[in-house]
Formats: structure tokens, sequence, C-alpha cells
């Protein structure tokens, strides 16, 4: 087996001892030597030392001291990641320690509910912090606006999007909206907003839409501004994160950075839960633009409903984080809840039946 990467050619041996130094430095947290280097690959310690230096050259090792063993670089955890680490079954005793903490046969109010509790039983499995955002704007159409009369002068404002979220809000006019005004409405949204992005329900949209109503716009205009809010709340899906306290309590973490990030915990990580609809992401701290917590790692997988993104789910933890143990928990998680709402909509539509 060999690598190559822009014309840089890594031999097996060369391989075998980045994922030796990887999985050594993921339990011990400690610089990795050649000695230690010898249980895994067969080898002198002397032509083990070399190799280290190579790999130390082309930027996958670092060595923290004089004298002292390596540890592994972001690119060097890149590389175990994408293409030599090996991953790991989920044990029987970790599936029953799943049940307990998130029993799939539970009740649960609302997929916000089942995603907090995913999320609290993914942070107690792995120590690290869980984050999960439970809706996904970016890929997200409006199917259905309806307004719906329900008493004198109330009306509930109801929008549907293409991944199954639902928004509705209540609103109060001055006035009772007549036939005429409502049917008006209902051609004018299907017209102007079914099909339309989620992220594209600017302030700027809301200013075109009612210059397009016309004389409408003095009837209907309590309807409209129910409708912007209702898009911010979409829009600015909110981003929830379990297990603070083992971010706050690991090691190889800066304190001060770590009360930044939960401070601003949304804007932080949105970006990379919206980057895992494509599928399982590891992000290293260094890459990307940067994230605040140095020396960390984030993992994201996508949540599915019908077929299309939903939310996700992720891991933030340190950089030396078990990935060939948590990328399976992250994955069973991800594929569990998207199991429950897909039996949750089935046992709706025999409900309807």
């Amino acid at each position: 087996m060999a690598f190559e990467k822009a014309g840089e050619v890594m031999d097996s041996r060369k391989l075998k001892i980045l994922a030796a130094v990887v999985d050594e430095y993921i339990v011990t947290g400690e610089p990795v030597g050649s000695k230690t280097i010898m249980n895994h690959v067969k080898a002198s310690s002397a032509t083990i030392r070399n190799e280290m230096a190579e790999l130390e050259k082309q930027g996958y090792l670092e060595q923290p001291h004089t004298s002292a063993g390596r540890v592994p670089t972001y690119e060097g955890y890149r590389l175990y990641v994408d293409s030599l680490m090996e991953k790991n079954t989920i044990s029987d005793a970790d599936k029953q320690r799943i049940d307990e903490l998130f029993p799939e046969t539970g009740v649960y109010n609302s997929d916000d509910e089942m995603f907090e509790s995913a999320s609290y039983a993914l942070a107690e499995l792995t120590k690290c912090a869980a984050v999960v955002a439970s809706t996904a704007p970016k890929f997200s159409l409006i199917s259905k606006v309806e307004v719906i009369p329900t008493g004198k002068r109330m009306y509930v404002i109801l929008m549907i999007t293409s991944n199954g979220s639902i928004k509705n809000k209540v609103c109060r006019l001055q006035f009772d909206l007549t036939h005429e005004q409502l049917a008006f409405f209902e051609n004018f949204a299907k017209e102007n907003l079914e099909g339309i992005a989620v992220d594209e329900l600017s302030d700027e949209f809301f200013e075109k839409l009612s210059e397009a109503m016309g004389t409408y716009m003095m009837s209907l205009s309590p309807i409209v501004s129910a409708l912007m809010n209702m898009s911010q709340e979409m829009s600015s899906h909110s981003v929830k994160v379990e297990g603070q306290k083992n971010l706050l309590t690991c090691k190889d973490f800066d304190q001060n950075e770590i009360i930044t990030f939960l401070d601003n915990q949304n804007d932080e990580i949105k970006r990379f839960l919206n980057e895992s609809f494509s599928g399982l992401k590891v992000h290293f701290s260094p890459e990307d633009g940067g994230f605040v917590i140095h020396n960390s790692s984030i993992i994201t997988a996508p949540i599915e409903k019908n077929g299309v993104s939903y939310g996700s789910l992720g891991l933030i933890g340190p950089m030396r984080i078990d990935y060939a143990k948590f990328i399976p928990f992250l994955e069973y998680f991800a594929d569990r809840i998207t199991r429950m709402i897909a039996k949750e909509d089935d046992d709706d539509e025999q409900t309807k039946t």
C-alpha cells in the first residue's frame, strides 16, 4: 500500500507508523517514541526514528520538545481519518447502553425533544460535547402557506417546508378578512412563495412581496408580518449543545476558548452542521477558516426525513478523539433518529387511514 499526495509518495511502512502514532497518542495524550512503535511495526528503532523524521518533514508529525517523541499534526489526523483508520463495530454492551440512554420506543412529544435526548445520550457515551440542529433551512423550500380562520378576527398562518418542518402563528386582526381577500392571498402565496428557499426569505424579499400585493397590502399586512417572523425563526435554526461540562473539563482545551464558544455557539457551529448534509464529515480546528476552540475536531452526520435533509448531529472533542470508536457511534445515532422519524410518519399515516 502506498499513498501519493502532490508528487509525494509514502510507502506502507510510513503509513503504518503514522497510524500507530495516532492510535497511541489518542490513548495516552503523550508524545510517542520509536520504541513504542516497535510494538506495531516490524522494524528497528533507528529505522522507525528515520521514518518518523521523514513524516515530520512531510507535515504529518511534529516534535513538541527536543528528544521527545512525536505527536500527529492535523494533517496527520486528516490522512489517518480519510485513509488509515479502521472503524470499530459497536459492541452489544454499547448498544444496550444506548438503549438505556436513548430508547427507540420512548415517547417523545416532538422531534426536537427526540434530538435533545439523542444528543444527551451521545455526550454521556463519548464524554464529548454533542450538538444537534433540527432543521436544514439552506436546503428547504416552502411547500405550502395557508391562512386558516379560527374565530372572530383570529387566523392561524401555516407554513410547511420541503423537509417536513411546520411553523404556525396565531394572528389577531382588527377586522375579519373577506372571502375575496383570503382567495387573493391563497393564489398570491402559490405564485410567489411556494418553491422559494427558506434562506431567500429576507426583509428585502418581503418588501418586494408587499409592493406586489398592491391595494391588498393594507388588509393583509399583519399576515405578511407574521410570515416574516416565521421565516426568520426557520432560517435561524437553533443549535443545541449537550455535554458542555465535558468541554470545560477537557485538559486539551483552553478554558477561555470554551467560554467564548459557549457564548457564541450558534454562529460558531452552524456552518459545520450545514456541511454535514452531504454525508459524515470530520473537521479539524485549523481547517476551513479556523474554529474558536484550538486543537479540536468536529464530527457531523446528517439526519433525514422522507429522503431529504432534516437536520444534523455532531460531536465536538479534542483532536485526539477516538475516531475509530466515536464515528460509528455518531452514525448509529443519526441512522437511529432517521428511522424513528420515518416510523413516526408511518404511524401518523396509519392513524389518518
